[in-house]
């Protein structure tokens, strides 16, 4: 996986271990730039950074990276952890 862009953009990854995993895949050809990636990685084996720089998440059926810094969580207070944020 490549590191971040000068520009500060995030690069992702999705590696699924079956195409079987791969739930949904659209990618629009009209005036929408809208793209839609959905599968399931599975039960979650565990979460982790490598190197301080990529946050790898590996479950049973795939592994999710994304090139966000150890530093750059925000952990929310206890009291707070179980907020649902609305959109």
């Amino acid at each position: 996986m490549q590191t971040k862009s000068n520009n500060r953009e995030r690069v992702f990854s999705v590696e699924l271990n079956s195409k079987r995993n791969l739930k949904n895949v659209t990618l629009t050809n009209g005036s929408s730039d809208t793209v839609l990636v959905e599968g399931t990685i599975g039960e979650l084996l565990h979460a982790t950074f490598k190197e301080g720089l990529i946050l790898e998440v590996k479950g049973k059926n795939g592994v999710l990276r994304v090139d966000l810094g150890e530093n750059e969580i925000c952990k929310l207070p206890v009291q707070n952890r179980f907020e649902v944020q609305k959109p």
